[in-house]
């Protein structure tokens, strides 16, 4: 399911609304991220940000609109079909088995892409898997504690461990919930450079709080404010925007 041309959005929301009851966390929000871009959607406390990645990432459909990927309607696709079609994603709250090692996790990851049954089977049975975990671990710079127990990581490895692990099935779109939360300003440092690596081989959608942070990663930022779409535009035009500074920098 690859787009035709660089020309097609690898991923669109049409007028995109949720609800929960009565209340409307998202009203009617379109904007498109074409591939190979690095983009960070932010805004203040309740602005949707978690709402619209939840619904981007198919964890929940939304109650109007649509979302395309490539150019195909994925409206209310399961959650488990995203990971097949290219979409992987990391959540804010760090979702590892502790009781594994840093190894164990990847590998897993990456046997349930290769072998969708029995994927707890004797390591040896999955060369590949193991050799995917081992690459991937590199990339995160995790390689040195392969072998530790994951709940003895400090927490930036342990979201370092989530991306390998989200990155097991090689997606085209990564997508990454609040990746920097709780984290020291050191481990925030290591984060971002991960993610600017990450960029350069593939679609990047963060949620992000921290506006500072991300304006001298991302190419391009999307503003919400009360579940509504305020801005889209480099850093330079969102810090310059007068409507975004009255709603968000006014509050920072």
């Amino acid at each position: 399911m690859n787009s035709a041309n660089n020309n097609t959005p690898i991923l669109e929301a049409r007028n995109v609304s949720k609800s929960f009851g009565k209340f409307k966390a998202l009203q009617n929000v379109s904007t498109s991220f074409m591939p190979g871009t690095l983009t960070a959607i932010i805004g203040p406390n309740g602005a949707g940000k978690s709402t619209f990645f939840n619904v981007l990432s198919g964890a929940f459909p939304p109650t109007s609109g649509q979302i395309l990927f490539n150019g195909n309607d994925i409206t209310g696709m399961q959650q488990h079909e995203f990971a097949r079609i290219g979409i992987s994603k990391s959540f804010q709250i760090t979702n590892v088995f502790k009781q594994l090692t840093v190894h164990e996790n990847v590998r897993v990851a990456a046997q349930m892409e290769t072998a969708r049954y029995n994927f707890l089977r004797n390591a040896q049975s999955y060369p590949k898997p193991i050799e995917i975990a081992d690459e991937l671990l590199s990339r995160v710079n995790l390689q040195h504690l392969r072998n530790k127990k994951t709940g003895d990581l400090a927490h930036g490895q342990q979201r370092a461990l989530e991306i390998a692990m989200a990155l097991a099935c090689n997606p085209s779109l990564l997508l990454l919930d609040e990746p920097t939360a709780g984290m020291s300003p050191e481990e925030t440092l290591v984060m971002m450079d991960l993610i600017r690596t990450l960029a350069n081989e593939r679609t990047v959608i963060l949620v992000e709080h921290k506006m500072k942070l991300i304006m001298g990663l991302c190419k391009r930022i999307i503003v919400l404010h009360h579940g509504e779409f305020l801005a889209e535009g480099t850093p330079e035009e969102i810090q310059n925007n007068a409507e975004v500074r009255r709603v968000y920098l006014g509050q920072g």
